[in-house]
């Protein structure tokens, strides 16, 4: 959210044009959703969604969300795809664990894979719940395998 403040009156201007953007979005999936008919027929629709907002990201995003589709897919079959806030995103029993959010989306220097509640990741009193992510390489797949197994238990 952003914490822009309008001159010394501290007033708050509330959310970046890029922030409604995706609620708007999130409105939209849920929306589509809704009017899907069956369970499977949605699942499919959900993962066609994904890979087609996939396709439309940047070269850099595009690389490395069509990695971490690839590789949550392969370790964690049991979490299904679909949109969430305009995003590639998992979920188990409806409940989103893991995102892609792509860099030029919210004009980052880095893209990010975040983790919600539903993710197992609990260590102690403070763990990670997002990861910046600037490549995939061999190395990050098999660090991003190791989560989305421990996320999901």
């Amino acid at each position: 959210m952003s914490s822009t403040k309008s001159g010394k009156s501290g007033t708050y201007e509330g959310f970046s044009a890029e922030e409604r953007a995706a609620m708007k979005e999130h409105a939209q999936e849920q929306k589509a959703a809704a009017r899907r008919g069956s369970q499977a027929d949605k699942a499919a629709q959900a993962e066609q969604d994904v890979l087609a907002k996939i396709a439309e990201m940047q070269d850099a995003d595009r690389v490395m969300a069509e990695r971490v589709h690839a590789v949550v897919t392969a370790s964690a079959p049991q979490l299904a795809p679909k949109l969430w806030y305009g995003m590639p995103a998992y979920a188990l029993d409806g409940k989103v664990v893991c995102f892609f959010q792509s860099a030029a989306k919210f004009k980052a220097r880095y893209a990010t894979l975040g983790f919600n509640d539903p993710a197992r990741l609990d260590e102690g009193s403070m763990w990670a719940t997002a990861f910046a992510l600037t490549g995939v390489t061999a190395e990050v797949e098999e660090q991003i395998a190791a989560l989305l197994k421990r996320a999901v238990g």
